[in-house]
C-alpha cells in the first residue's frame, strides 16, 4: 500500500467492539489517524462480556510459553497505572492440593523467575488464616500478582478515550459486504440494525478484530483465516467465597480457576471447538464437572445459590482440527497483514490474545498501520492514563 500523505487522512474501519477493538480505536485516533468502528450488537456483547474477568499476571501460561508471561505481567504492571478503577488489586494464588501439585512448584516458581513474574511461597497454614474457606487438604501454594478485572469497565475506559479524540463508535451496524477495488478494499457496506438501512463507508483500511468471528469477517474477503473459536464455559454462584483468585498449581486445565467477581464466585473454564461462533450452549456435562472442580477448592461452594452458567468463544490464533489440538495453541496474539499474506489488499486481521493483553494487541496492531501508510508516530497508550470510562457516556448518545 502506498503512503498516504496526512496521516488525518487516512481513514480506518474497526470491525468490532470488543476489548480488542476498543484498544486499536484508541491507540488509532491518539497517533492522529481518521477512525470508525462497527459493532453488529452493543458494545462488549461478545467474548469480551463474557470472560471470568480474570487479570492475568501471566502465571497460568508461562511454563509453557515465557514470552506469554513476560508479556501479560508487563501489561498488568500498565493497566493498574492507566486504569485502576478497573481493577481490583487482589493476587493470585496457585494453590497445591496434591502431591503432584506440591513437587510443580518448582517447575512453576522457576518459570516465572525467567518471566520477571515475582511469587512468593504460602504455607498451609498462612494460606488458611487468609482464605479460611480453602479445602484444607491443601499443601501450600504460590502467591502470583493476579487480579480481576472488570470485563465491561476496561474496555469502556478505552472506548471514552477514543471518543474524546474524535473517533466514531457506532454499535448496533453490522459490516454486510466489502468494497472492492480490483483486489483492494476500498470500503464496506453496513446495515444499521435499528432502521434496516444500508450504507458505504469509503475507508483506507479495514483491522478485523471480531474476535472468535475472526474467521467469518475474512471468509467475506474471500481469505482463509486460520482461526480455532474455542468456547469454553464458566459458572458462576452467588456469594463471595473467597476475596484472591484460587488456582491450581498445575498446567493449565479445565475448572482450575476460581475468581472473586463482585458478590460473585467464577468457576472455569472447560473448551471445545465449534464451527459457529454463535453457537455457545453450555452442555450440561461442564455444569457438573465445574460444580465438583470448585467445591475441590471450596468445599464451601455446595452450599451457595447457583446464579448462572455461560459459555464465551477464545478467538485461538492458529488453525486445529481437533480438541487436543486447540489445548496445545499459544495464547500470544496475531496480527495478520492479507495484502502480503493473502493477496487481498486493505485489510488487517487480529486473533488470539488475552483480555489483560487488549492494550499491547492495539499498539502492535496500530505500529503494522503506521508502517503500511509510512507514517511514524509513536505509541502512547502504556503512558497516559485512561479517562474514566463514565465520560464515554457523557458525551451523548452512540450515532
Amino acid at each position: 500500500m502506498q503512503p498516504m500523505g496526512n496521516v488525518s487522512d487516512t481513514h480506518v474501519v474497526v470491525v468490532g467492539g470488543g476489548g480488542t477493538g476498543a484498544a486499536i480505536l484508541y491507540d488509532l485516533v491518539q497517533r492522529g489517524f481518521k477512525a470508525t468502528l462497527f459493532e453488529r450488537g452493543e458494545l462488549t456483547c461478545g467474548s469480551t462480556g463474557r470472560h471470568h474477568g480474570l487479570l492475568h499476571s501471566g502465571a497460568r501460561y508461562v511454563v509453557k510459553d515465557r514470552a506469554v508471561g513476560r508479556e501479560c505481567m508487563n501489561e498488568v504492571r500498565i493497566l493498574k497505572r492507566i486504569a485502576p478503577e478497573a481493577i481490583e488489586a487482589n493476587r493470585g494464588v496457585f494453590v497445591a492440593f496434591t502431591e503432584e501439585e506440591e513437587a510443580y512448584r518448582e517447575t512453576f516458581e522457576e518459570a516465572c523467575a525467567e518471566a520477571d513474574i515475582p511469587t512468593q511461597w504460602l504455607n498451609a497454614d498462612e494460606l488458611l488464616a487468609m482464605e479460611p474457606r480453602l479445602n484444607p487438604t491443601l499443601r501450600g501454594g504460590v502467591m502470583v500478582p493476579d487480579g480481576t478485572l472488570d470485563a465491561y469497565r476496561l474496555p469502556m475506559h478505552f472506548f471514552a478515550g477514543a471518543r474524546q479524540l474524535g473517533a466514531v463508535i457506532r454499535n448496533f451496524a453490522r459490516v454486510e459486504s466489502f468494497v472492492f477495488e480490483g483486489r483492494r478494499i476500498a470500503g464496506v457496506t453496513v446495515r444499521d440494525l435499528r432502521t434496516g438501512t444500508d450504507e458505504t463507508v469509503a475507508c483506507d483500511l479495514v483491522i478485523n478484530a471480531t474476535g472468535g468471528w475472526a474467521g467469518k469477517l475474512a471468509a467475506m474477503a474471500d481469505i482463509d483465516l486460520p482461526i480455532t473459536p474455542a468456547p469454553g464455559t464458566m459458572l458462576a454462584h452467588q456469594g463471595r467465597l473467597v476475596n484472591n483468585i484460587i488456582e491450581r498449581l498445575r498446567p493449565a486445565s479445565d475448572g482450575d480457576i476460581l475468581v472473586p467477581q463482585r458478590g460473585l464466585s467464577i468457576i472455569g473454564s472447560t473448551q471445545w471447538q465449534s464451527d459457529d461462533p454463535d453457537d455457545c450452549t453450555v452442555p450440561d456435562k461442564d455444569v457438573d464437572f465445574l460444580t465438583r472442580a470448585a467445591i475441590d477448592m471450596v468445599p464451601d461452594f455446595k452450599d451457595t445459590k447457583y446464579h448462572k452458567a455461560w459459555a464465551a468463544v477464545r478467538p485461538l490464533a492458529g488453525a486445529s482440527s481437533t480438541e487436543e489440538e486447540g489445548r496445545e495453541l499459544s495464547r500470544d496474539f496475531d496480527v495478520r497483514n492479507h495484502g502480503t499474506l493473502d493477496g487481498v489488499e486493505g485489510m488487517l486481521s487480529l486473533t488470539g490474545g488475552k483480555a489483560t493483553t487488549l492494550r499491547i494487541m492495539g499498539e502492535k496492531t496500530v505500529d503494522v498501520v503506521c508502517g503500511m501508510f509510512d507514517v511514524e508516530v509513536p505509541c502512547r497508550t502504556a503512558d497516559e492514563p485512561l479517562p474514566n470510562y463514565r465520560q464515554f457516556f457523557r458525551h451523548g448518545v452512540l450515532v
